[in-house]
């Protein structure tokens, strides 16, 4: 028998007293390793913080670059998944798994929606020499089809290196109703009057640093906030927005103007910088009608009021760092994942389920609802210029690999770490140099192999950088080498070898304003050969253009997506938004069956969604009754007789028309009872997914839902019967919830 003790280097004898014990000695103490917090903001633009030109109050951020470094050319990826990827593992993001975004596996190695399991990442290294490692936040690195009460949970924080975790594992989430995990299971949302997502998630971080100093005093931690903001909705306290509705009322173009001014003020933009052409199919400013441009001002001003309450979180949690006496030997890093969104299309929306179900509302429809602004049900997006107008001085946003997808904003503030102040660097650094500039300075050895190289020299002025670095999403591409940038926007379908490459000379066209591809085509096809060699060493291949819904539809036979047949029971756990089977955009048959008399009964029987938008089925004194609402667009469908005392089956059968409309029956056994005509169909009524007897959150019924009596309800069986194109709304909903 093998003694499982031969490596103890105390002594084993037969008694203790025969014995000598052995501890592990503790870490030296006198030069304690650093903590670091790392914020990432979500499709918050280069130009956004009040340190890089903006004209929205920043005051928190604002103080860490002035006490710490600001990059104004730092990188990321052009969507979520992909660049937490690469800022957690040091690795270009293909070559991990993640060619585009989390929430589906394609088939193919270099996207999986998973980060590989063989990979180390940065809160696994960390927490092996001693960190206490905590997320709070989004997560959006595991398949959506993983994200259920049941897991499994392989790609979830904890099995990815986190001591604990606490926040939303989708793209996005609603900031005042959020479908929540803790560690490995849902939890309910905290009932706090006024709750707001924000706050909850910095009172969460402060609550695990303060048992991490309680318990675990000598040894350094790991925190990474990631926000639910500025994703759309925007969503703040009313009075965080009611202070900027006169702000943007000057516009996007004039905003973009004012703002690169500054940022040459600031020294973030070097002196000559010129802004780049408006946007193809954005309008000119002055060209928009009155209704426009109230509209329009009043949704960025939400946007901007969102962005102020996430900085006086930012500033709570510095709070807290100072009470518990670890503020000075904390790195504390705020970024954003990618450029600012263009998701909310030409006219945005007060409530974004509008753009991310395909519909485009006209500004005379929004203005009666601009009193909803960052409510519950005001959830906004902004029209595409003030996507473009965030990212000044570049050209594009999220999606492409122009800079204004793939630059951030990065402060990062380390007061014993004898930084150079209030300083601006100018060096060339990416997501992927993130992890091995935190390893350097916790003086941990990185893993072999990284893509990444430590800039930690960057903090006290000492020019670093990395000479290569490759991009690609959906086709775009584009190469930085040694001050130069080559660029290509590929349409799909069409040959690679015909995109046209532009050519920027980054030393003295810093917005990448002018084209020099011209001037200098020995230098592009030299840069073009460069990016296919960086494609064959980082698993690029295959190119993927394909329209999402095709990429998804080749995803596997994987989730409650591809089941035909879904069964749902009461006293099992919330189905979330990203399983993608809670909405109204496919043909379904919904049967309730019944385990008792309900032919006097009231209660719920499922409900999918919340005062936003979704459908139910209910029982009202033993009539079936089907609810569907969706932009305030509100169906009730009531069968004309109660149930029999003997019905055992009920329930409804939906059918989504090619337009968006739809129909239902509500069905009595076998028997069609009632019939009605939806107006409109969507995979995305609202963020909250679907609940089976109860409803744990706000409802968009009039009616008082009271939860169905134990025993009532066996289960709900719901028979899909896909379509030729019923991926086509599920890709939409996911590229929309990223």
């Amino acid at each position: 028998m093998n003694n499982p003790h031969t490596s103890f280097p105390g002594v084993i004898g037969t008694t203790a007293a025969e014995s000598t014990p052995w501890w592990e000695t503790p870490p030296a103490a006198g030069c304690p390793r650093p903590n670091v917090v790392m914020v990432i903001l979500d499709d918050t633009g280069w130009s956004d913080f009040g340190c890089f030109g903006s004209e929205i109050s920043t005051p928190v951020i604002d103080s860490l670059a002035a006490e710490g470094v600001r990059y104004s050319n730092f990188h990321v990826t052009p969507l979520c998944s992909p660049t937490r990827a690469s800022l957690l593992t040091g690795r270009n993001h293909h070559s991990v798994g993640m060619r585009f975004l989390a929430d589906t596996d394609t088939g193919f190695p270099n996207s999986r929606g998973a980060i590989r399991a063989d990979v180390p990442m940065l809160p696994g290294i960390l927490r092996s020499e001693g960190y206490g490692t905590y997320l709070v936040g989004k997560w959006h690195l595991a398949p959506l089809h993983e994200v259920t009460p049941a897991g499994p949970f392989r790609n979830w924080p904890l099995a990815r290196g986190f001591d604990r975790y606490y926040g939303f594992m989708d793209g996005c989430t609603d900031q005042y109703e959020p479908e929540l995990y803790e560690d490995n299971h849902q939890v309910p949302i905290p009932d706090t009057p006024g709750y707001h997502l924000s706050e909850d998630l910095v009172d969460k971080a402060g609550a695990y640093l303060r048992d991490h100093v309680a318990f675990r005093s000598g040894d350094p931690f790991y925190l990474q906030l990631a926000m639910g903001a500025t994703h759309a909705p925007f969503q703040a306290p009313r009075e965080f927005i009611d202070k900027y509705l006169d702000t943007f009322t000057k516009g996007w173009d004039a905003t973009r103007r004012e703002r690169l001014e500054r940022q040459i003020e600031l020294g973030v933009s070097p002196v000559g910088t010129v802004l780049t052409e408006r946007v193809e199919g954005v309008a000119a400013w002055d060209e928009l009608d009155d209704d426009q441009r109230t509209v329009f001002s009043a949704l960025q001003a939400a946007f901007a009021g969102f962005l102020e309450h996430t900085d006086t979180q930012l500033g709570r949690l510095l709070g807290t760092l100072r009470e518990l006496g670890a503020y000075e030997n904390t790195i504390v890093m705020v970024m954003s994942d990618n450029g600012a969104s263009p998701e909310g299309g030409p006219g945005g929306d007060v409530d974004t389920n509008a753009p991310y179900s395909g519909v485009r509302r006209t500004a005379a429809e929004l203005i009666p609802l601009l009193g909803d602004l960052g409510t519950l049900t005001g959830g906004a997006h902004y029209p595409t210029g003030w996507a473009m107008a965030g990212n000044t001085p570049f050209r594009r946003y999220k999606q492409f690999v122009d800079l204004g997808g793939v630059r951030s904003p990065l402060v990062v503030s380390w007061p014993a770490g004898n930084v150079a102040a209030g300083s601006v660097s100018r060096d060339f650094i990416h997501a992927i140099d993130v992890a091995p500039t935190l390893l350097e300075l916790a003086g941990i050895t990185a893993p072999e192999p990284m893509d990444g190289a430590s800039a930690a020299g960057t903090l006290h002025a000492e020019g670093t950088g990395r000479p290569t670095q490759y991009w690609e999403m959906m086709g775009h591409r584009a190469l930085w080498h040694e001050g130069w940038r080559a660029v290509t926007r590929h349409l799909p379908g069409e040959p690679y070898a015909s995109d046209e490459w532009r050519l920027y000379d980054t030393a003295a066209d810093f917005a990448e304003a002018t084209d020099l591809s011209a001037e200098h085509p020995e230098r592009l096809a030299a840069m073009r050969d460069l990016w296919w060699e960086a494609a064959r060493e980082n698993a690029i291949f295959p190119l993927d253009d394909r329209p999402l819904h095709e990429a998804i539809g080749v995803r596997g036979p994987v989730g409650l997506y591809a089941d035909r047949q879904i069964v749902l029971r009461p006293g099992q756990g919330h189905v979330p938004l990203s399983s993608s089977v809670t909405g109204s955009n496919r043909d379904i048959d919904l049967t309730a069956h019944l385990g008792a008399d309900s032919s006097r009964v009231t209660g719920v029987l499922l409900h999918s969604g919340n005062a936003q938008g979704g459908y139910l089925l209910r029982l009202e004194a033993g009539h079936l009754v089907f609810e569907h609402s969706m932009l305030r667009d509100h169906l009730v469908l009531v069968a004309p007789s109660p149930l029999e005392a003997t019905a055992r089956r009920a329930g409804f059968r939906l059918r989504a028309h090619p337009d968006g409309s739809g129909e239902v029956e509500l069905v009595d056994g076998v028997l069609v009872v009632a019939s009605a005509r939806l107006a409109r169909t969507s995979a995305h009524l609202s963020f909250w997914g679907l609940d089976v007897a109860h409803v744990p959150v706000s409802t968009f019924s009039a009616a008082e839902l009271g939860n169905l009596e134990a025993g009532l309800l066996e289960k709900i069986v719901i028979d899909v019967h896909p379509a030729a194109d019923d991926n086509r709304e599920y890709a939409d909903a996911i590229l929309a919830s990223e």
